[in-house]
């Protein structure tokens, strides 16, 4: 072995150093340095508001609380009025919850409102016309909401196309298979009682503290809170999420992107179903007009509550919150004496400045 140092012979009892060790001693040994440009506080709040995306609509909410409250004064923060709210906002939450799952995939239904109406009137149907033990008759209800979510996924899973002109169309579809099958009459709301008193039981009132709530209200929260442990607590949570932001990288990472998709529709369509029960409830009666503005109500409470139309970003407690304050809003502004007009106007300017907020935090990431 050949020493190519310029120094001659090593000292003794030294082995003799070989041309890499050489190389080696002449390497660079800085370390790399990066140029960091101190954020502004503009771009503080940006990545504050990227990380905690339901901090926007919470701030909203309560400045809505605070505003409305110095208006109106103390009508709108007695516990009757408060409580109004959270009964006005159940159908729109549990709703709610089936489009935050649609959306966080960078989908979009637009056949909730329809599948919800559809399962109302079959449990109605059969419950009360038909004579159908109401438990059974419930799930009826459940297995044709899930039917219907079914038939989305398959669509947007097999066939490749959009979910918002799939639910448009399927929209149209449940929407017409609900004035057939109800024949465009409402059930009366003594007739279900009569029949089928376990239909309306979520409409039954209950009082606490003072506020009367109805069992809806307390469904729709334990509802919500166990959506959010499946979307934050499981496997299929992250994947949902993961779909959402990259399919691709999703399906390379060994996600089965097809499955998630289509489980959740039909999730989607079981939770519709949920909330036709409680539609039932809240109204007593079976109609197959109800529930006309549920696909409206609940892209504005997703949208307002922070998820976002592109994917991959979503809460449901967000969604809550955005439920929330489209109800603030609405009963702050009837209180005040303004019209049902500018009440819907004042919504639309909340979903506009909610998706704006959304494409600017958005930018973080870019």
């Amino acid at each position: 072995m050949t020493d190519l140092s310029s120094s001659g012979a090593p000292p003794p009892g030294r082995p003799a150093r070989q041309a890499f060790e050489q190389v080696l001693e002449k390497r660079d040994s800085r370390v790399a340095e990066f140029d960091v440009t101190p954020k502004s506080p503009l771009q503080r709040v940006q990545h504050f508001l990227h990380a905690n995306p339901t901090a926007v609509p919470a701030i909203v909410l309560l400045l809505g609380i605070i505003g409305f409250s110095l208006i109106v004064g103390g009508r709108f923060l007695s516990s009757f009025n408060l409580s109004l709210i959270i009964q006005q906002v159940t159908i729109i939450g549990i709703i709610g919850i089936a489009q935050t799952l649609i959306v966080i995939t960078a989908g979009i239904d637009l056949s909730v409102g329809a599948i919800m109406v559809l399962c109302s009137v079959v449990m109605g149907k059969l419950a009360v016309t038909m004579g159908l033990p109401a438990p059974l008759a419930f799930l009826a209800g459940i297995a044709v909401g899930g039917g219907c979510g079914a038939v989305n996924g398959v669509l947007v899973t097999r066939l490749k196309l959009p979910p918002f002109i799939v639910t448009l169309g399927t929209w149209s579809i449940f929407f017409a298979l609900n004035l057939w099958y109800s024949g465009s009459e409402t059930i009366r709301s003594q007739d279900v009682a009569k029949a089928a008193p376990f239909l309306q039981f979520l409409g039954t009132p209950v009082d606490v503290l003072g506020a009367r709530f109805t069992y809806g209200s307390f469904f729709m929260l334990g509802l919500i809170a166990l959506v959010w442990y499946v979307l934050n607590r499981t496997a299929f949570g992250r994947h949902l999420y993961a779909v959402g932001d990259d399919p691709a990288a999703a399906e390379l990472a060994g996600i089965r992107t097809r499955k998630v998709l289509f489980t959740v529709y039909v999730a989607a369509g079981v939770i519709c179903a949920l909330g036709a029960w409680a539609l039932i409830g809240r109204i007593g009666s079976v109609s197959p007009q109800a529930g006309q503005t549920a696909n409206l109500d609940s892209i504005t409470a997703v949208v307002i509550g922070g998820a976002s139309l592109f994917g991959g970003r979503g809460s449901i407690i967000g969604t809550l919150i955005g439920a929330l304050i489209v109800g603030v809003f609405r009963n702050g502004l009837a209180l005040s004496g303004v019209d049902v007009l500018w009440q819907e106007f004042t919504v639309g300017i909340l979903i506009i400045v909610a998706v704006a907020l959304d494409q600017w935090i958005r930018k973080v990431s870019a």
